[in-house]
Order: C-alpha cells, then structure tokens, then sequence
C-alpha cells in the first residue's frame, strides 16, 4: 500500500450484526395447597460516578460527552474511556501511551518527547484539545504533558464538541478526569525500574475526617532517561484533592496539583539517513544537541474546586472552576541540515525559551430534570468563561556544527542571536449554551446550542517589525442526535454537530498581516452502540464525514516557520471498537480505524494531511488466573498497527508503516502485586514524524518492572 494508491476506498459501507437476546417464559400453573411466606430481598445497585473509580476496562457512564451524568450508550457521538485498570494493566508512562489502544487515536504521532502529549484524533491534533477535569488546558504552542498516575480515567469524545466546550477542532477532544476523595480509607505505594535508567516512586492514600470530610493525596517522583541519549524524563508531582460532602445534596471538591519536570528536548536526526535511501542508519539513541548547553526546567500549577448542590428533585447547579499557572525556561540545539562539503557533519541551530502563562477558567451549570407530557427532559444550561495570558520570549542563535559519526560535546556555544521575539497577549472566551435531553419510550433526542465570543489581543516585537493583533471572533454552533435504545442494548444512533476555534499561529498574523480567520468544522455521524446485557462489554462501530474550513499549514521562509491558512481538509471515517470482560479475569479491547483525508483547497490541496494514516488497528488481551494454585498469576499482550502516512502535508515525504507488539506478566498475592511491562518486544525501528527541522524516532523496546502495595 502506498500514501497516494490508486485503490484507495472512495465509499465504504458499515455492516453490524446485532445479538439477540431471548428470553422463554415459564407459566406456573399448579395449584398451591398453602401459602409460603419467603424472606424480604433487598438488592442493592450501585451507580458508577463519571469521574470514580471503575471497576475493569469497561466504563458506562461519563460527564464529557454531554456535561451531565450519562450512559455512554446515550451520547450521539463516538466516546470511549480508558479506565485506570487499563492503565495499571498496560504499565502506561504517558498520556499519550494510554491512548495508543483507542480507535481513532494515534497516540503518539512524533516519537520520544517527553515535554508533551500529543494524540491525533480523526485526523486533527488535539494538541490544543486537552481538558483536565472538564476545562481547557490553554497554551498557543499545546498542552504540555499532565502525569497519568493522577488520572483516574481518560475520556476521548471524537468529533465536534464545540456545542459545549467553545473553540476546539473537529476532530475531538481529550478530557483527562483526575483521582478523586472516595469517602474510604485506602493506600497504595508502587516503585518501579525500567529500561534507560528509569526509576520512579509514586503512592496514592485516601480517609476520612469526621464523617462529612474526605482526603486523597497522590505523589510521584522519576528520574529516567529516554532512548535518546542525554534527553531526560524527571518529574516531580503532588496532587491533594479533599472533599466536603455535608448532605447527600451538596458537594465541594478541591482538586489541586503541582508537577515540575525537567524534561529533555529531543533533537531532529536528517531525513537523509533516517527515511531516504539511508534510512535506519543513525542510531535511535543519537543526541545531536549538547548537554552542557540543553536545559529544560517547567513547573505547572493547579488549584480548582468543583461545587454541586440539588434543590429538589428537579433543579441542581454545579460551578467548575480552575486557575493554572505555567513557568517555563529552557535552552536546546536543533538540527538545520546536512553540511554541503561534508555529509557526516550536522550543522545546528540554538534556541532560548522562555513561557510565563496564566489560565483562569469557569464553568457554571444549571440542571433540570422534568416531564412535559409523554417527554422527559434533561436540561442544561451553561455559561463559562476563560482568560488565558502569556509572556514569551524566544530567540534564535547559532551553533556550531557536530559530527554524528565521533560526537564531540560541551563545546562553547556563543548565544548570538539572529531572531528575537517577546510576545505579551490574551486570549479569552465566553460562551453561553443550552442542550436538552429529550427522552420518549425508547427514543432520545439531544439537542444543544451554544454562542461563542472570542477576543485576541496580544503585541509581538521581533528584531524586524512589531505586529499588533485586536480580533473579535463569534460563533453559532450545535448539535443535534437521535438515539434508539432497544431492550436487549443495541443503540443506534445519527448526529450532526459543528465547531469553531479562532485561529493563533506561530506569528500572530498571515504573512502580509492580515489576521488569520476562524476555522469551523462539521461533521455527520451515524453508529451503533452497543451494551450487552448480563455481561460486560461496550461495543461501538461508526462511519463520519468531517470538514473543516481555514486550516493553517506551516511552511519554512528563511530559517523561520511561519503559518498559512491552506482551505479545507475533509475526513471520512470507520471506527470499530470493543472492550469486554469476556469470561471471569479475561480482558479485551480491540479497534480498528479507517480514514480517508485529503486536503481538498488551498495550498497542497489534493494532498494527505500529515501524519494521518489510512489504517490503523489494535488489539490487547489480559488474562488473570482467578482459581487453583496459580491463582493471581496473570499474562497480556498486545499489537499495535500504524499504517503508513506522510510526514508534511506537501506528501514529500512516506513514513513507513509499523507493527508492534507488546505483553505483560503480573502476580498478585494479597496486598502485594508485581508486573512486568514490554512495549515493542521485537524492538522494531520506525520514524515516527519528520518536520522542518529533522526525523524522530519512535518508542523502542521498553521494559519496566513495578511492584504494588495497597491497603
């Protein structure tokens, strides 16, 4: 198969089988001489909380897709969820990692980088998609990388979600959900080791105080190395969240976290030795930077509170607010390209950064639940807010050159620079909206609207011109679906829905300063879900059409990358996806995705979108031995396939396709449990993303063993 094969699917068609469930009514028909008086049954159910703890792989409920507490069967859009056992299971390190098992996900698009995460979904970035704990994480350049051993949950809701969550892209949205105070006394402490000198300590401990307080305090400390040589892991994190829950109606939840990583920038290898005629040929643990002069120091900040109170059985309101605060300086050296007189010889580039960011955010939510007539609603209507402030400095300098055949390190680097930029803006955001959840027998409408204001104002002074950027941008968007749910727990289900997102490049203007305009996306869904009943298991299939206007491409001009808004890209989609507990201690999640993009206007039009591969599929089976004398002995694994994409949307340049293959062995005995994880057991070598500025390598083969104790 190539990128641009002349077999590429122009149609497809999306098949489904449906399970019957059948059920054989007795009748008694004797006639009883006596009455027998049996004892009273209570049955108990419990409700699995959207943002708790899940029991397994299979989640049933979520906030994300609707912002109210709904099945997932429920929501008109693909949404699936990756459970902290999933996590726990796989021995994921990242984010990123954690998504590598989703359909429609590419979870780790440019290869060893541990400063961030950055998935692609239906072909989009969600770089500026993130969300902790239902608000935006703001940063112009992408969401730095959050600590997943503080997640208890990660929810990808795929497509338009502009309806209720503002400016965002139409590929969807990634909602990280942090631990939580459960109201029970627990504990847990874990070590772990693995491969490039990677040790980490983490514990988890939770109680109560009095009878209405509860408390949770998560912590983790790593120092680790990465493939790359020189390029670090190192983190520091601490997450208190308490709880003050004086009735059964009322709730106020303090989330707060602090994380500090010293985290290695990964440099560029030349396409010509890792892609072209010679590829392969440069060791996956080449440094071409220098570790006397590459530093990278971040701390990131966050204090929030979630407050919930119900009137009556009808009205409740809830307010979700955070304030994040980002300092970040670090230096490195990139790659500029090959020396003319001497391929062997990698000239460089070097960069100073500088960010200083702050983010308020506010949610506040009204919520009513009522009959009109034979329709039940769920109403909600919603006003948030968002101010996003930034100062930056970068400047760009030279380096001298390195041989990648005999590296000579620490040479003295004279930080004259040729570009310089201070950038001082704000971004806010203001949206109003309103969905109702309209339920008649086995029918569910879902309707919602939502007004956007957007204001940009920011100054960036260069060593060659100052630019001002004062822009005003608003928007309508929505989302209409239609859900049947038949008794026996297949629901399908049709949704049109829309999205918006001001548009911020690397420079605040198009080149010629103009401002760059909104980009809006739509896309049309139609799916089946599908929830077994008597076991447990989830299972989804989808086929969409997404558009998107005014895209931004990025092109090299003089040393400098620089934005342009190319047109349009059009997406049409497959997904197929399940995650079961098949029989007692046995785990599935399988998925497969088709996309067929191009990008249909503007500049590179008729070309692939980078980094956007027509096939990927995968499949993870975990089994523990529940009976007998190997009882808590268990085993996984897992492949993983990326097909081949472009690196650049000017399709210059064919990434190869990559299989990989990963297991896991765990003992559980009591409060102790031990696991190994290996991540691309064959060690398979890949180039994972090429940009203007060199090729990176993907995840070699990883070990890491860990061991657990809980109370």
């Amino acid at each position: 198969m190539t990128g641009r094969s002349g077999t590429q699917l122009r149609s497809f068609l999306l098949g489904s089988a449906a399970c019957a469930v059948l059920a054989v009514p007795q009748a008694a028909r004797a006639q009883q001489a006596t009455a027998v008086e049996l004892d009273q049954i209570t049955v108990q159910t419990t409700h699995e909380s959207p943002t708790g703890p899940v029991q397994g792989y299979v989640a049933r409920q979520t906030l994300t897709g609707t912002k109210t507490d709904t099945p997932l069967i429920e929501v008109p859009q693909s949404i699936s969820v990756v459970t902290r056992d999933q996590m726990d299971a796989r021995g994921v390190q990242n984010v990123g990692q954690a998504l590598e098992y989703s359909a429609g996900v590419l979870g780790q698009p440019f290869g060893v980088d541990p400063r961030f995460d950055a998935p692609i979904i239906r072909g989009f970035s969600s770089a500026n998609s993130q969300y902790l704990n239902g608000l935006k994480l703001m940063r112009t350049n992408g969401s730095v990388s959050i600590e997943q051993y503080g997640l208890e949950r990660i929810d990808v809701l795929r497509g338009p979600a502009s309806v209720l969550y503002g400016q965002g892209n139409p590929g969807g949205l990634i909602d990280m959900v942090s631990k939580r105070a459960t109201f029970t006394t627990f504990g847990e402490v874990q070590g772990e080791i693995g491969t490039f000198d990677r040790y980490s300590a983490a514990f988890d401990v939770g109680g109560l105080i009095g009878s209405d307080l509860s408390y949770r305090f998560t912590g983790l400390a790593r120092q680790s190395g990465t493939q790359t040589d020189y390029v670090d892991d190192n983190r520091y994190f601490l997450a208190p969240t308490f709880t003050w829950k004086p009735s059964d109606d009322t709730s106020f939840t303090v989330l707060a976290s602090i994380q500090r990583d010293e985290a290695g920038t990964p440099v560029g290898l030349p396409q010509q030795y890792t892609v072209g005629p010679l590829k392969n040929l440069l060791s996956t643990n080449l440094f071409l930077g220098d570790p006397s002069y590459d530093d990278s120091t971040r701390t990131l900040t966050n204090i929030g509170y979630e407050f919930q109170h119900k009137f009556n059985d009808m009205w409740q309101v809830r307010q979700n607010a955070r304030y994040t605060m980002m300092d970040w300086d670090y230096t490195n050296l990139y790659f500029t390209g090959l020396d003319a007189s001497n391929p062997s010889i990698a000239n460089r580039g070097s960069n100073v950064n500088s960010e200083d960011q702050n983010t308020i955010t506010i949610d506040t939510q009204i919520q009513g639940d009522f009959q009109t007539g034979a329709l039940t609603h769920k109403l909600l209507l919603g006003l948030d807010y968002r101010r996003y402030s930034e100062n930056n400095l970068t400047q760009f300098g030279y380096a001298p050159s390195l041989s990648m055949i005999n590296p000579i390190y620490n040479q003295p680097i004279i930080n004259v620079p040729w570009y310089l930029s201070s950038v001082d803006g704000n971004i806010s955001q203001t949206g109003i909206y309103a969905q109702d959840q309209i339920r008649y027998g086995k029918w569910l409408l879902t309707l919602g609207l939502r007004q956007d204001w957007a204001t940009t104002d920011s100054t960036t002074v260069t060593n060659f011109a100052t630019t001002e950027q004062d822009q005003d941008d608003s928007a309508l968007t929505g989302r209409v679906g239609l859900t049947y749910l038949f008794d026996n727990g297949i629901a399908p289900y049709f949704s049109y829905s829309t999205s918006f997102e001001p548009v911020i490049g690397n420079m605040p203007t198009a080149l010629g300063g103009a401002p760059f305009q909104p980009s809006k996306g739509e896309q049309y869904e139609l799916g089946v879900k599908y929830q077994p009943v008597g076991w447990n298991g989830f299972f989804t299939a989808a086929i969409y059409d997404i558009r998107q206007s005014n895209v931004l491409s990025s092109q090299l001009i003089g040393g400098i990358s620089y934005d342009t808004q190319n047109g349009e890209v059009h997406v049409q989609g497959l997904e197929l996806s399940g995650t079961a507990s098949l029989a007692e201690g046995l785990n599935l999640i399988a998925n497969y995705t088709y996309m067929n993009a191009e990008i249909t206007q503007g500049l590179n039009a008729g070309n692939r979108p980078a980094n956007v591969p027509e096939n990927m599929a995968n499949l993870w089976l975990d089994y523990t031995i529940k009976t007998g004398a190997w009882t808590g002995f268990g085993f996984g694994g897992g492949v993983r396939y990326v097909g081949e994409r472009y690196a650049l949307d000017n399709n210059d340049i064919l990434l190869g396709s990559n299989t990989l293959f990963d297991a896991a062995v765990h003992y559980e005995r009591g409060p102790f449990k031990a696991q190994i994880n290996i991540n691309n057991i064959a060690n398979e070598t890949y180039v994972s993303s090429c940009g203007f500025f060199g090729c990176y390598y993907g995840d070699g083969r990883t070990a890491v063993a860990q061991i657990t104790y809980k109370w």
